[in-house]
């Protein structure tokens, strides 16, 4: 029994095009559109997996609308002989209307209900004149930046006359001066500092030395109280005997 016709429409439909030197990826993009009332699944598959990057390769497209798919061709060293093993299948299948999981649909789906277009892969690699003109535009495009850029230097520097100049020169004397006071100022704030951390490293070691000058005075004091008793007992003692 033949397969139903593809419902999607397909863009490019019958090859996908991807132009070298094939140093870099190099995208190609599929446009899926749904032109039917009911939404329909699809997957995209390629004979050469490994070659390429497909976001997204699966999904859903509801009804009446498209979505884009970029076909990421990796770097490779190109092969002429090779192209013609590259193809890609665009398989589609319409969803129920109470679906819930896509990957119950595909495996659920009969082989009379499923749909697909095939396409093939086309390298186009630029010839020695092409290389060679787009080297050459790429001089001529950074040539002419640079140039422009020159000229836009020198046009802002012709527009301003002596007064402005002469106005510039001395804004920049002025912020050179008022550099220099801020550096002074800097530096009598750092003098300061310092004379306070001196201070105050004198405060602090004050109340370390008044604990010995209390217990010095303490000794002379005992010592007078001492002598007086001594003086008083004597006193006491050379008048017993006077008498």
């Amino acid at each position: 029994m033949a397969r139903p016709e593809q419902v999607l429409l397909l863009e490019p439909q019958h090859e996908l095009r991807f132009r070298g030197p094939f140093t870099d990826v190099v995208t190609s993009t599929l446009k899926l559109a749904n032109p039917t009332e009911r939404n329909v699944c699809f997957k995209v598959k390629t004979t050469a997996p490994r070659r390429y990057c497909v976001r997204p390769n699966s999904g859903v497209i509801d009804a009446g609308t498209s979505i884009n798919v970029s076909v990421m061709l990796q770097p490779f060293d190109y092969d002429p002989n090779e192209k013609s093993k590259h193809k890609f299948m665009v398989q589609s299948v319409l969803a129920p209307p109470d679906m819930t999981d896509t990957e119950a649909v595909w495996k659920e789906a009969k082989p009379e209900d499923l749909m697909d277009s095939k396409l093939r892969c086309v390298f186009d690699m630029p010839s020695e004149n092409e290389k060679t003109h787009d080297m050459d535009s790429n001089k001529i495009s950074s040539l002419s930046k640079s140039e422009s850029s020159t000229l836009s230097m020198k046009s802002m520097a012709a527009g301003l006359d002596d007064g402005e100049v002469k106005k510039i020169m001395e804004e920049c004397k002025r912020l050179q001066t008022e550099v220099q006071r801020l550096r002074e100022e800097n530096k009598q704030i750092r003098q300061e500092d310092d004379g306070l951390r001196m201070r105050k490293s004198t405060v602090m070691s004050a109340p370390h030395s008044s604990p010995a000058l209390r217990v010095k005075e303490e000794g002379l004091s005992s010592k007078m109280i001492a002598l007086i008793v001594l003086f008083f007992v004597v006193g006491v003692i050379v008048g017993k005997l006077a008498l």
